[in-house]
């Protein structure tokens, strides 16, 4: 796949002073029914471009600028991200809104195939992998998001009084089913929101498939990516969406997801490890994590709503109608258990 109207960002980018004048060659990365990425070089720059597909989804422009918006705080601070660049707001150059960003030399697991070496046969160099997967959004948790310019990116106050009714509003506009523990989830959810926390940038869906680490070892993360849903709220979100599907020791790892866990760390020693790095108290987790796994039901289920109906969308989402009941089982299931 091919860039369209080369010409167009050509310009675009001698408007913006970047290499002016230069030839400009473009590579496709990836991409799908979320968003395109390509390679951009240029005078010797080697830059990346985000934009929408070529059927721009609603209030996915939007989503460009306040993706760039992150970034573009983050410069300048200790969270490993691609540096942000430049953003177009005008539509007409590319047919959507866009962003480039530096390219980030490094390896994701989503397209590495899983571990990729040394890490693949060196079990002892894994855990590594784990501490600087928290790590990163210990740190992003604790960038002082008003003078980084972030002041009304999100809505902090009553961050937690809001989240259930949002996202049982989510589900009212696709609902077909019922899906057994979800009411139950919630309603503890309400009754059991944190009383004390901090605000800070949350980056909305963290997990090893989006972010990066460098080549070799010992890990060390290169890059946090895919600031789609990010905003400013209680960034023990984060630490709960990647807790909520970690197994520990007594667990089968080989099968809890798209990698490998044989070898990481509990998930005591990842919250021990957070608690360290961000000084956040993470006593209260399994709310979080309840948080989390509801927050995920509602999320797939759309998707998963959209292929039932013969909407389109990511035939991926075929296979997560189990998974939707599951995530919201197992919500309930400890908010029966837990002793919050």
């Amino acid at each position: 796949m091919t860039l369209a109207n080369t010409e167009s960002l050509a310009r675009w980018l001698d408007d913006q002073g970047i290499a002016p004048g230069e030839p400009v060659e473009t590579s496709y990365i990836s991409g799908g029914t979320s968003n395109d990425i390509y390679g951009i070089r240029r005078g010797g720059l080697s830059m990346v471009l985000r934009k929408p597909p070529e059927k721009v989804p609603p209030g996915r422009n939007e989503t460009m600028l306040r993706e760039y918006r992150v970034l573009k705080a983050l410069n300048g601070t200790d969270v490993p991200h691609p540096e942000a660049i430049a953003v177009c707001d005008d539509t007409s150059v590319l047919g959507s809104c866009f962003y480039l960003m530096a390219h980030v030399d490094g390896w994701s697991p989503m397209n590495s195939g899983g571990w990729p070496e040394p890490f693949l046969g060196d079990l002892s160099l894994r855990p590594g992998l784990a501490y600087q997967l928290v790590e990163g959004i210990a740190k992003l948790g604790n960038v002082d998001w008003r003078a980084q310019g972030l002041e009304g990116f999100g809505r902090p106050d009553g961050f937690h009084d809001r989240q259930v009714d949002r996202w049982l509003a989510h589900l009212a506009k696709f609902k077909f089913r019922e899906i057994p523990g979800l009411e139950k989830a919630a309603a503890w959810l309400r009754e059991h929101r944190p009383a004390h926390w901090t605000p800070g940038i949350i980056h909305g869906d963290y997990q090893f498939a989006n972010v990066m680490f460098r080549h070799g070892a010992p890990a060390e993360l290169a890059a946090l990516v895919d600031f789609e849903m990010a905003t400013v709220g209680d960034p023990l979100l984060d630490l709960g969406w990647v807790i909520m599907g970690w197994p520990d020791a007594d667990e089968d790892r080989t099968q809890k997801g798209y990698v490998d866990y044989t070898g990481m760390p509990d998930r005591s020693d990842l919250l021990e490890h957070y608690a360290k790095v961000s000084g956040r108290d993470v006593g209260e987790i399994d709310y979080y994590v309840i948080l989390a796994r509801f927050k995920m039901a509602v999320v797939l289920e759309g998707g998963y709503a959209r292929h039932v109906k013969g909407e389109g969308g990511n035939p991926k989402m075929a296979h997560y109608g189990d998974v939707v009941l599951q995530m919201a089982a197992q919500a309930a299931e400890l908010a029966a258990t837990t002793r919050l």
